[in-house]
């Protein structure tokens, strides 16, 4: 086993992300000892109950207390009064990261708190499932997945590469981004996606005469697959709108645009257009696939994926 990259690790918030790291810090023995703080006294002692750390609080200032990394991993809304609660608590030389899935808002709330004795360095691991809570973690999460750092402007480039390193012991491949450009593309590659399903499943939900009948039944087509996405955590996925708006609004755009012409397409039976369009976005697949970002098995590979009996 090499030697902890941090004596101490704390992790404020043990979801899905939280309790993932959790796991993995544990079995590549990354810290000497974790730390961890979420809010519910439940969801804590259930953390415990799972033995995810070395000490557990609902005081994320004590968490933090004298802790080399800090990991902040809740929703985005909440990302700036955690780092106005837990500036006081910060070690001189500490590592301040966080999980977010939208960067600039995330910046805009996070730095104006962050002492000048910190390292702050926003990060966004690019994996995930629809599952929340400290027992829907699993140590290879981050496998293979990318992580995303948007450094800001003076970041230290040692503690960079040190951050950098502990994700890739993780599992994670690294890469940097402008915030802005974060998070216009995660706005058509993550969240898009997911506010689509969660519309199309509303409109199912709105047909109640179906939804209760063959909607259910028959899910095993396409509609299956947008559940899986709209099941995601919705405390999270309303914040992301809230906090990536001008992106998010953007490619709702573009994708209306693209939407009418499709049905333009249909309404005028031009075969050779939509027969362009499917082979063209079925090539993107196949790309997803060769990237290894994807796996090409029957089922789409559900039973491979899941990780019943792993934490």
């Amino acid at each position: 086993m090499t030697s902890p990259l941090f004596e101490k690790i704390a992790l404020v918030g043990i979801g899905l992300i939280g309790s993932s790291l959790a796991r993995v810090i544990r079995r590549e023995g990354l810290a000497g000892h974790v730390s961890i703080a979420t809010r519910s006294p439940t969801t804590l002692a259930r953390a415990q109950e799972l033995g995810l750390g070395d000490s557990y609080t609902t005081d994320a200032k004590e968490a933090v207390r004298d802790a080399d990394l800090v990991i902040v991993s809740v929703p985005v809304g909440s990302s700036g009064a955690i780092a106005e609660e837990i500036a006081p608590a910060l070690k001189k030389g500490a590592i301040l990261t966080d999980v977010g899935s939208t960067k600039a808002s995330v910046i805009a709330q996070m730095q104006p708190h962050v002492p000048e004795r910190v390292h702050f360095i926003p990060g966004h691991p690019l994996a995930g499932t629809e599952k929340s809570g400290p027992d829907a973690g699993f140590a290879d999460l981050f496998d293979n997945r990318w992580c995303i750092f948007t450094p800001v402007p003076g970041t230290d480039p040692a503690a960079l590469e040190k951050l950098s390193e502990f994700w890739r012991r993780c599992g994670s491949n690294i890469d940097t981004m402008d915030p802005q450009h974060h998070d216009m593309t995660l706005a058509i590659v993550s969240h898009l996606p997911h506010i689509i399903a969660y519309n199309i499943v509303g409109t199912a939900d709105d047909l109640q005469s179906v939804t209760k009948s063959e909607v259910i039944k028959y899910s095993a087509s396409g509609f299956r697959d947008f559940t899986r996405l709209a099941a995601s955590d919705p405390t999270m996925w309303r914040d992301v709108c809230l906090h990536n708006k001008d992106a998010i609004l953007e490619m709702l755009a573009r994708f209306s645009e693209d939407l009418a012409s499709l049905q333009r397409a249909i309404r005028w039976g031009d075969g050779e257009k939509l027969f362009d369009l499917f082979t063209r976005t079925r090539a993107v697949r196949r790309s997803i696939i060769e990237a290894g970002q994807d796996i090409d098995v029957p089922d789409f590979g559900r039973q491979a994926v899941e990780h019943p009996a792993k934490g």
